[in-house]
């Protein structure tokens, strides 16, 4: 019998208890530093950092690498990472790409001997494993962004102290453990470090990861090596070549993390919505955000801050809006080595226009497709932010669930499935090509006035992730507070994660396909909707987790100017936001 209230053993379904997801929350006030992240435990080992002195680069991977043993369902040291963060000092946003690239061996042709024969790798197919890159980031942020008071050991000790210790396992957590049982047993002989006396563990039962604490030891110690040479990185090339894979050491030794240019789009001519551009997909939100306003000042639509909040008519404007940035970022998005990707002209005010014309305020279109400016010429996320006004804006995943399920000997992990990400056609810009990263799922966001700190923010979940942003962006310029602009009833186009697909694909799903609105949303609502032609569907109970999981962080002024933070934790997760004092 489980050690909390409910006896797990004697429910059908976890789903009926976990459902409702109850919450009331107020806003998460403070005038130091700030973690809002999807697990208690994993923001105070971010609080810990922070007392410590580190800065909210600092403390952001304590919480990442917290979050590796707290929630390991959805992200961890093989997977991957992506940043965004503000320095204070020079009111600057600075971007950080910590996705691998795919084995130098890997090709189509490979794949489709193997037997596969779908528009992209199996998420179960361990040549989706791509080389983790949350490692790197991890010490690359630090080392870049973070305090220079601490050491890469000293930020990884709260999470190699839980991974030693044991932490109890938090509700959401254990179901998503508990639906991925059988496919952890199946994926690698090594199972049973990610299990507990050969099951997922329960609620409120206490898990010890051993193993993972040590990969952490090497970490603190070697640095990157070592992750990437020696014993991990040879335990993970063992593991996927013993199961037909292509990796080999070589794929591991030459990773590096990227340091970018963020993309911006700047809405109304005040606030700036940042996003970390291609490989990941980023910038379909700013795409969206563009249409938005284009159809604003074309006067193809009445401004949005008139139109009751998630009403039909809002509704059915974000929908279509974001449906015509998926058909370009999904057509368009790849590794920007391997193709000049037209990121200025799909963020030009001339072809978000053109995009605009396209939508009907009064019906849904039915024929949704990628532009073509050049002619016109699934995962945890956690805001942090510190005294001194800098903020970071963390994202990690593994990307299906525990993505591969495939746990290399003696380190404590499962490898991550985001070579599920490329399309098996050599005619896509997207296709699958050795060295080559993926297009990628997981963004952070930023937002500023002027040069100044607005938002420190994101929602994870898959492909929702744009479509979070923008939502829970409009709800903050309505005014909502961020707690507020989380609790809101969200829409999903299409299914919003990998997971949420039956682990079945690797791109979105069809974008002319369903749209699915959050219990909350009236019904009427709903129905209005499907009279506007969309496929309109209620996500009620469990199924609300397609919505994501976000946080938010604001940055406002008192009367004397001094900072204060308002904080909010999406009630679709287990954790919260806590103020440091």
């Amino acid at each position: 019998m489980s050690p909390v209230q409910i006896d797990w053993s004697k429910v059908d379904s976890p789903e009926l208890v976990l459902q409702r997801f109850p919450s009331r929350r107020s806003v998460v006030y403070g005038t130091k530093g700030v973690v809002s992240a999807s697990q208690p435990l994993a923001t105070e080992a971010g609080l810990e950092i922070l007392r410590k002195g580190g800065n909210a680069a600092d403390a952001a991977v304590a919480t990442s690498a917290a979050l590796n043993v707290t929630e390991p369902s959805c992200c961890g040291i093989g997977g991957d990472a992506f940043c965004l963060f503000y320095d204070a000092k020079t009111k600057t946003v600075s971007a950080m790409n910590g996705s691998g690239h795919s084995p130098k061996k890997l090709t189509i042709d490979h794949v489709r001997k193997r037997g596969n024969t779908g528009a992209s790798l199996p998420a179960t197919d361990i040549n989706s494993v791509t080389v983790p890159g949350a490692a790197a980031a991890w010490v690359d942020t630090i080392e870049h962004f973070g305090s220079g008071k601490l050491s890469v050991g000293d930020v990884l000790e709260p999470a190699i102290r839980l991974a030693e210790e044991g932490v109890p396992v938090s509700e959401i957590n254990s179901f998503a453990w508990q639906r991925s049982e059988d496919l952890i047993k199946n994926a690698s002989p090594s199972a049973d470090e990610m299990l507990l006396n050969g099951k997922a563990p329960l609620p409120g039962q206490i898990i010890k990861l051993p193993n993972l604490g040590q990969t952490f030891r090497e970490l603190a110690t070697k640095g990157k090596d070592g992750f990437y040479k020696g014993r991990v990185a040879e335990a993970i090339v063992e593991l996927i070549q013993s199961k037909g894979g292509v990796m080999e050491l070589e794929d591991l030794a030459e990773h590096k993390t990227t340091f970018v240019e963020p993309l911006k789009y700047t809405y109304g001519g005040e606030v700036s919505l940042y996003e970390c551009p291609p490989n990941g997909q980023g910038i379909t939100a700013l795409i969206a955000l563009g249409i938005l306003e284009s159809l604003q000042e074309q006067g193809i639509i009445k401004p949005l801050s008139e139109m009751e909040h998630n009403s039909p008519e809002y509704l059915h404007i974000l929908v279509e809006t974001l449906r015509l940035a998926f058909a370009d970022s999904q057509f368009f998005v790849t590794d920007p080595d391997s193709y000049e990707i037209p990121v200025k002209k799909l963020l030009s005010k001339e072809y978000l226009a053109s995009r605009a014309k396209l939508i009907d305020p009064t019906k849904s279109n039915p024929e949704v497709v990628h532009g073509n400016p050049v002619n016109c010429t699934d995962t945890v996320y956690f805001s942090v932010t510190d005294q001194w006004g800098n903020a970071c804006s963390y994202i990690q995943s593994n990307y299906a669930g525990f993505g591969t399920g495939a746990v290399p000997k003696g380190c404590g992990f499962t490898l991550q499935n985001r070579g599920s990400g490329f399309v098996l056609d050599e005619n896509h810009l997207n296709k699958l090509e050795g060295g080559k990263r993926p297009y990628h799922t997981i963004i952070p966001a930023m937002a500023t006035r002027g040069d100044g700190l607005f938002l420190c923010y994101g929602v994870m979940g898959g492909f929702m992730q744009p479509q979070g942003h923008i939502q829970v962006l409009l709800n903050m310029l309505r005014g909502f507070t961020p707690q507020a602009s989380l609790d809101a009833p969200r829409f999903c186009i299409s299914a919003g994660s990998p997971d949420t697909q039956t682990r079945a694909t690797g791109v979105a799903g069809d974008i002319n396909s369903e749209v699915y609105f959050e219990e909350g949303i009236p019904e009427e609502t709903v129905a209005k909707l499907r009279e506007m032609g969309h496929d309109a569907r209620l996500a009620t109970g469990f199924g609300r987790s397609m919505m994501g999981r976000g946080q938010v962080i604001q940055k406002i002024n008192d009367a004397s100017g001094k900072i204060v933070w308002a904080a909010g934790s999406d009630l679709r997760a287990d954790g919260h936001a806590v103020a440091q004092i």
